[in-house]
């Protein structure tokens, strides 16, 4: 996904920021302005409608943050780090300080979201059956009655109906969707290579983004522009996803099995103690211009870090003939 913009915080949620971005509010309001105009068709007023509008929106972003908070609560046991939950344009995402460390692992931080969903779609769905009876709460919820539905029914309808949609788009296998997570969890399980993994499940993300972005042309094509847009949008924001992790995991197989020795500077620019902190801005800090230097004794041992801030500061005390190792 993108990197996510600062963000305002909501709450705290056992511990988890809940953030969401300027995005959001924009989406909100359009989120109420058009169930409102889709709610005023089988409720009796327009209050009611707007009431019942805010309230589903609303609803609808609570159940996305118990979608991450399922991730994240998962991700919690597998000993991840949560840096926070936020929710902007297309939805919800937990910040994760890494990944999974094995398929077990990223199988069950997967799973965690969509289980959180199917619960929200059963039990609103349950309530309003129990209520209403499975055919006029099928009813309400493809708005079939055109007057005297009852506003709860109405919201607990929509709330199902709209976790089971996300449910089931989620679950597509295309990263960076969760089912594209669960299919390179199973991939990885079976190959035991997670980039390998990864890019299959990364080249089905790009394919699905590709296809979506085609549905949203023909959206546009058969006079619906708000549609197209929307789906072109997040066509490009998952593609993009999808091939950042295709390219990030050929850089990780790349660099299987290089180490740290394979790399480094075998012969360093190092300052010796005995060298004074204006010999040292002269002929290093000057003249490589970096930010600070290994210092070392007569026989190459290492003694410390020497830094610009400190010798600049020593010499603006007076102090410039002071020996670099006695300002590590």
């Amino acid at each position: 996904m993108p990197a996510m913009p600062r963000t305002l915080q909501l709450a705290r949620i056992f511990g988890i920021r809940i953030g969401v971005s300027t995005s959001w509010f924009f989406v909100l309001f359009v989120m109420v302005f058009w169930l409102s105009s889709l709610f005023r068709q089988v409720l009796d007023s327009d209050t009611a409608a707007y009431a019942v509008a805010v309230g589903s929106a609303l609803a609808f972003f609570a159940s996305l943050i118990f979608h991450e908070l399922g991730h994240a609560l998962a991700a919690r046991r597998e000993g991840i780090e949560i840096a926070g939950i936020d929710l902007w344009f297309f939805g919800g995402i937990a910040r994760m300080n890494r990944e999974a460390d094995t398929p077990g692992a990223e199988l069950r931080v997967a799973l965690a979201g969509p289980v959180a969903t199917l619960v929200v779609a059963l039990v609103t769905g349950g309530v309003g059956m129990a209520i209403a009876g499975p055919d006029r709460f099928l009813d309400v919820a493809v708005l079939k009655h055109r007057a005297g539905t009852d506003a709860g029914l109405l919201l607990l309808s929509y709330l199902s109906l709209i976790n089971l949609g996300i449910l089931v788009f989620n679950l597509v296998p295309a990263y960076p969707l969760d089912g594209g997570r669960i299919a390179r969890a199973l991939a990885w399980r079976v190959t035991g290579d997670r980039n390998r993994a990864t890019r299959a499940s990364g080249r089905i993300g790009l394919g699905f983004a590709y296809m979506l972005g085609a549905l949203g042309v023909l959206a546009f094509l058969a006079g619906s522009p708000a549609t197209g847009l929307w789906t072109l949008l997040l066509a490009m924001i998952l593609g993009q996803a999808a091939r950042g992790a295709v390219m990030q995991s050929a850089v990780s197989e790349r660099l299987a099995g290089v180490t740290v020795a394979d790399i480094m500077d075998r012969e360093p620019v190092t300052v010796s103690r005995d060298t004074s902190l204006l010999q040292a801005e002269d002929e290093y800090f000057m003249r490589y211009r970096w930010p600070w230097f290994a210092v070392v004794d007569a026989g190459g041992r290492f003694l410390g870090i020497l830094r610009r801030e400190r010798v600049e500061q020593e010499i603006a005390d007076g102090r410039p003939a002071l020996a670099a190792g006695e300002a590590v």
